[in-house]
């Protein structure tokens, strides 16, 4: 039985600190992959962003196997998503730029959930991650709305990093319907996630 308020604080930080290092080794055991399909569109966001930033669209990983998951990956993962969500602020790219779908990095510190996309995959691959583990990928959420989230590619599964949530989830425990992401071989190129819906936002056919 915990005694004191000090000793009820020692103890909730041992267990968080706890969580922090090994968390992946518990929720990991109920992830998985996500089953992809064959080539489907592109979304129109990222085509645009492909025209003009085209280095960062013929990217060929030559190493296509999911990274091996540590307790250092993990924390580099949760520190990511937890850095890129505070930095940014939240704002519609009609409000940014005056037009829809615009893909870009959040330089202001300003974004929607694309831009927080390229910043946590930029991040996330400085730190030694390969551009075929850090798939950008499209979902739809319970509302119907269209949104966009990172998804990290692991030997325990693929988490997915999300703008509108804190925690960093196996991919069957967001709640979303997933759609499509960037293929692990080709960052130009997009493949369909088996038993998806249609797509709800604008894609290049």
């Amino acid at each position: 039985m915990i005694s004191s308020p000090l000793a009820r604080t020692l103890c909730v930080c041992a267990l968080f600190g706890l969580a922090l290092a090994t968390g992946w080794s518990t929720t990991a055991s109920a992830a998985g992959p996500m089953a992809t399909g064959g080539p489907t569109s592109q979304p129109i966001g990222h085509y645009d962003f492909c025209k003009t930033s085209p280095a960062e669209c013929s990217i060929h990983p030559g190493h296509l196997a999911p990274a091996t998951m540590t307790g250092a990956l993990w924390r580099k993962i949760l520190s990511v998503n937890a850095k890129v969500n505070t930095a940014v602020k939240p704002i519609s790219d009609i409000d940014i730029y005056g037009r829809d779908e615009v893909w870009a990095y959040p330089v202001k510190g300003v974004g929607d959930c694309e831009d927080y996309v390229l910043e946590k995959r930029r991040e996330l691959n400085r730190l030694g991650l390969s551009y075929a583990n850090l798939l950008m990928t499209v979902v739809r959420k319970p509302d119907g709305e269209g949104h966009a989230v990172l998804t990290v590619r692991t030997s325990k599964g693929d988490y997915i990093l999300d703008n509108l949530d804190g925690k960093v989830r196996s991919w069957d425990r967001t709640g979303y319907r997933f759609l499509k992401r960037q293929a692990i071989d080709n960052t130009g190129r997009w493949v369909s996630i088996r038993d998806g819906q249609p797509v709800l936002v604008g894609a290049v056919q």
